[in-house]
């Protein structure tokens, strides 16, 4: 049973909002370590950091690089979505442009790479945006997309990651006029999505802002991992 909160929780949530997206970032967020990648990576993880984490792929998302490291035995090629991961959610549809084009490079011009799309928080809905196979009646495309990546790419994606998707009430409380975020229909079966409990980015009613930015060091990140695994081909001899 939900339990609706009362006006003054709603006030209190609401002045929060901002704050809780950045949660847990410190002065190292989002330094992933540089690794050496061949020309055509078998596994490339793109990966879009949360809310002012610094430019890369963010504490969650080299989490995860470092447990899939560790259960392929060899460092994965990682890509940092190039977007300002600001409190101006709007300027995420710059990520969703960026993402999208780099997962249709790669598809190209190493069609063999196993790409893992995954995103933290805002990073998450970027990620979620990422994989739509159309456009939200009535939302007008900013000019840096041109619409939904083609069918065929989707086969070029292993698997997908979302960790703290921001919910309905959320995603309307930092931006009114977001699409709904729903993973498209061709990456839905290969999407894992993760909230930790009293998450109040992704749980309704929740109230733990701890509990947000806890993804890198509370066990998600390798249950992120496994599951990628298990949809890379060849399993964990995927290399």
């Amino acid at each position: 049973m939900t339990i609706s909160p009362t006006p003054r929780r709603v006030r209190r949530f609401v002045c929060a909002a901002a704050a809780i997206v950045a949660a847990g970032v410190g002065p190292q967020a989002g330094l992933a370590s540089a690794q050496p990648a061949p020309a055509c990576p078998n596994v490339e993880v793109v990966f879009a950091r949360g809310t002012l984490e610094a430019p890369g792929i963010g504490d969650t998302g080299q989490a995860l690089v470092n447990s899939l490291d560790s259960r392929l035995g060899t460092p994965v090629a990682t890509y940092g979505v190039n977007y300002p991961a600001s409190l101006d959610f709007a300027t995420a549809v710059s990520g969703v442009a960026d993402a999208a084009n780099h997962i249709q490079s790669v598809a190209q011009s190493c069609p063999q790479t196993q790409i893992v799309l995954g995103g933290y928080s805002q990073g998450a809905a970027v990620a979620a945006y990422t994989t739509f196979d159309h456009v939200p009646p009535g939302f007008i495309l900013p000019p840096n997309i041109s619409g939904p990546m083609p069918d065929s790419v989707a086969s070029h994606v292993a698997a997908v990651v979302l960790f703290g998707t921001p919910d309905p009430f959320f995603l309307n409380l930092v931006d009114r006029t977001a699409p709904s975020l729903t993973v498209g229909p061709l990456y839905a079966d290969k999407t894992l999505q993760l909230c930790a409990p009293g998450d109040p980015v992704c749980q309704p009613g929740a109230f733990d802002r701890a509990a947000h930015s806890a993804y890198k060091s509370n066990g998600m990140a390798d249950q992120a991992a496994a599951f990628v695994v298990d949809h890379l081909d060849g399993g964990a001899d995927a290399q």
